[in-house]
């Protein structure tokens, strides 16, 4: 928000230096980016009257002028600017002059023609090229007023002033406008805010007699005010305000639309002019488009409108994109006669929507995609009625139409002095606090701890006690808060399921994973890649980005896998040869609904290595690892084939308490392969929400065993599909209460083993707590044990 001083002046008296007044309002919270000086940069510059111009005898692009400079003599200067005449006034600079770049004119000849200085440009001068009138772009800067040649330009023009760009943050719509800023300079030195005028004194007819207005979307629109102007004369606006407007950054344009940007500026209200000849039925209606309607906006392009876009439309169809651009087809001309003024509230979101649709962000999309006071309408409307009648460029008609079917209220609130004392580390008196308030235009009245406060309908950042603390600290300033720790004793700690994702990150990081994290925003064909089936709605019901970077980040994943293999995928292209990654993240699903009536989110864990070795048994014993630490240890892993991600012969699902908890095996090769990786790859994704509530950290403690153990070996010839699983659950079963433990040592498939078989040997630990076993006892459980192998899986005993 660029700020001229000298415009602020006319609100609030500032009688302190620029540097001063921007420390000061830095310090009530007002961030400032830079102050610039224009006006008092150059030296030596002149109001001059050409009065007379002859042809430059040695060249043909340029002429001489003869200007009065207010001396006796004439002064001489050959320019080749083709806008110059006889009778203009212009700024030249003298010899010995310097322009604000700091370029110093020197007097000397031109293709032989005595030069005794140069003729100015508003660029020249200092001024920026998108704030210069159009006519005056690609010429000398022709003066409109009745100057005195030889008056300091910097005098004649009163341009000496200072812009504070101001940083406004989103929350603080109102300070976009100079009256804005005037209410936050009053509060910070203790002045009165002085009010323009608004109410034109001479109103001629009855504005129902040219427009009426249609309201079709009244939550698009919560308000709509239109004013009507007779007699127009379109004309250049007076240099005080052009200058206002282009300190302020934005060009002149005429009288009427000048006004129009000076009002928005000075309210922080956009307003819009129509030519009243190019209103079909003298009516306006507000709805939103037909889709596929094609529009030429202002500025000459043809878009094309859908219906979720807000218009602004006559008898036949649209004439304005609302809060956005007016349409070319009822634009403000030389031959306008009758303007109707638009001064409209228009919804934030719905024009934030329509302007990123189309393309085209103006001046007043950003003011309204902040949003704005609806009550502001009439006033800035007003206001534009009595500046059309103190420039004398037309006549106001009386009345309004104005359409705000519910008016919005201020909202009050009681605030505690004694909170805000205690978040602020302060002993403010109570009756300060409300002329803190009252400062900032709000009403406040103090009864004993309470501050009942009525804030103006512009502040519509103050909702709860916390953005009246604010208040209060940044009026009674920030540098003058004492340090002070927060009060209170409570101790900080982790939530159970963050203790268990720090146990998990210990754990794998301990086996030699390192840990990666990537975005939860990924592309929608990111399943694709690793062969997601249609039907699989579990994996395909993403959650839609409403207003997404790009496709590849358009969605939220609802799976680890394809981020992991990505992951592989660089290290791999990189030349690292052996890989071992995890990550616990989160994953989101669009057909399950949580409480608060949103997509469903969980807790995932992958892990994906490849290289150095790594195959199904390392990353099961990864899993197995990780579980046992978690105190999981029932874990058990059963074939699966059906997943089209992975190998359909090195796959299992993982199962706990009856509670699929994840997925582990080797990716498919044709998988690996879209990922540009040769070597076998592992991956698992374990469902981490479920294993968290699984989990069980207790450690229970037993004294050591008293009595010995007796250990039996046993090797048994199998069917190549008899897993070993179905082995030990058999073995548990016979083994009774003396068997202790089961430990697999040993598969071999070999030359002496007849194909289709497979050996398997076994470890069994014998022990009761209360006395010794015999070998009987035990030779007796063995027997029994082989023979149900024997019976039920047609087992062949090995003789060790």
């Amino acid at each position: 928000m660029l700020v001229s001083v000298n415009w602020l002046k006319d609100y609030v008296d500032i009688d302190v230096p620029v540097r001063e007044f921007a420390d000061r309002m830095i310090l009530s919270g007002s961030n400032i980016e830079t102050v610039e000086e224009i006006g008092n940069k150059f030296s030596k510059i002149q109001v001059a009257r050409i009065e007379k111009i002859t042809p430059h005898p040695n060249a043909d692009k340029l002429v001489i002028c003869q200007l009065d400079v207010g001396e006796d003599e004439l002064l001489q200067v050959v320019t080749g600017a083709k806008n110059v005449f006889e009778g203009a006034l212009v700024p030249v600079i003298r010899h010995g002059g310097r322009l604000p770049d700091g370029t110093v004119i020197k007097k000397g000849k031109l293709r032989g023609e005595v030069s005794n200085g140069m003729l100015c440009s508003a660029e020249e001068l200092g001024y920026e090229d998108k704030v210069i009138a159009k006519e005056l772009k690609d010429g000398i800067w022709i003066l409109d007023g009745d100057f005195k040649p030889g008056t300091d330009i910097k005098d004649a023009l009163e341009i000496e002033d200072s812009v504070i760009d101001f940083e406004i943050t989103p929350n603080r719509p109102d300070c976009l406008s100079m009256l804005g800023m005037a209410r936050e300079a009053a509060a910070v030195f203790g002045k009165k805010k002085k009010e323009p005028a608004i109410s034109a004194e001479n109103e001629e007819g009855d504005v129902n007699e040219y427009i009426s207005v249609e309201d079709k979307k009244p939550d698009l629109c919560p308000r709509y005010t239109a004013r009507v102007i007779k007699d127009v004369k379109i004309g250049p606006s007076p240099w005080w305000m052009q200058k206002r407007l282009m300190h302020g950054g934005m060009r002149p344009v005429n009288n009427i639309v000048d006004i129009t940007n000076f009002v928005m500026m000075e309210y922080g209200q956009p307003l819009h002019a129509f030519d009243i000849n190019h209103l079909k039925g003298g009516k306006i209606v507000i709805d939103t488009a037909e889709d596929g309607t094609k529009f030429t906006t202002l500025d000459g392009v043809e878009r094309e409108l859908d219906s979720s876009m807000l218009m602004i439309n006559d008898a036949d169809g649209p004439v304005a994109v609302a809060g956005v651009m007016g349409g070319l087809n009822s634009e403000i001309t030389e031959n306008t006669d009758t303007v109707v003024l638009e001064s409209a509230n228009f919804n934030g979101d719905s024009v934030r929507l329509t302007a990123k649709k189309l393309g085209l962000r103006t001046e007043a999309s950003g003011k309204f995609e902040k949003g704005i006071d609806a009550n502001l309408c009439a006033r800035a409307a007003d206001r534009f009625c009595r500046l059309v009648e103190e420039l004398g460029c037309g006549t106001v008609v009386g009345g309004s139409v104005d359409v705000y079917p519910e008016v919005q209220a201020p909202r009050p609130l009681d605030v505690r002095v004694s909170r805000i004392n205690k978040v602020l580390g302060t002993d403010i008196p109570g009756q300060d606090m409300a002329d803190i308030f009252r400062s900032l235009e709000m009403e406040a009245e103090l009864n004993g701890d309470i501050i009942h406060v009525v804030p103006p309908t512009v502040r519509q950042d103050l909702n709860i006690e916390e953005d009246y603390v604010e208040e209060v600290a940044r009026m009674y300033g920030y540098d003058r808060l004492p340090v002070t720790l927060p009060a209170g004793g409570s101790a900080a700690s982790m939530t159970k399921n963050e203790t268990i994702r720090g146990k998990a990150r210990e754990i794998l990081t301990a086996y030699g994973l390192d840990e990666i994290l990537t975005y939860s925003f990924v592309s929608p064909e990111s399943v694709d890649k690793v062969n997601v089936s249609e039907t699989d709605l579990m994996h395909r019901n993403f959650v839609k980005i409403i207003n997404p970077l790009g496709e590849d980040t358009s969605v939220m994943r609802t799976m680890l896998i394809p981020s992991m293999m990505s992951t592989l995928e660089r290290n791999n292209a990189r030349g690292n040869k052996a890989v071992r990654l995890f990550e616990i993240g989160k994953i989101f699903n669009d057909s399950k609904i949580n409480c608060d009536g949103m997509p469903a989110e969980a807790d995932g864990l992958c892990i994906g290595i490849y290289g150095g070795g790594a195959d199904f048994f390392v990353l099961k014993g990864y899993i197995e690892g990780l579980l046992d630490h978690l105190g999981i240890r029932d874990a058990e892993f059963s074939a699966e084939s059906g997943l089209a991600t992975y190998h359909p012969g090195r796959c299992a699902n993982i199962i706990s308490n009856g509670e699929m908890i994840g997925t582990m095996g080797q990716i498919r090769p044709d998988v690996a392969e879209r990922y540009g990786i040769s070597e076998e790859v592992y991956c698992c994704e374990l469902l981490f929400s479920v294993i968290i509530g699984q989990t069980n950290t207790e450690i229970i403690y037993k004294a050591l065993p008293k009595y010995p153990a007796v250990t039996r070996d046993i090797a048994m010839t199998v069917d190549e599909k008899i897993t070993v699983r179905e082995l030990e659950d058999e073995i548990r079963a016979e083994g009774g209460n003396i068997l202790e433990s089961i430990e697999l040592f040993d598969v071999y498939r070999g030359i002496q083993i007849a194909p289709g078989k497979k050996s398997v040997a076994f470890a069994l630990t014998y022990r009761v707590p209360d006395r010794t076993l015999t070998d009987d006892e035990v030779s007796s459980r063995q027997h029994k044990i082989v023979e149900s192998l024997e019976t039920k899986f047609g087992a062949e005993l090995r003789k060790m």
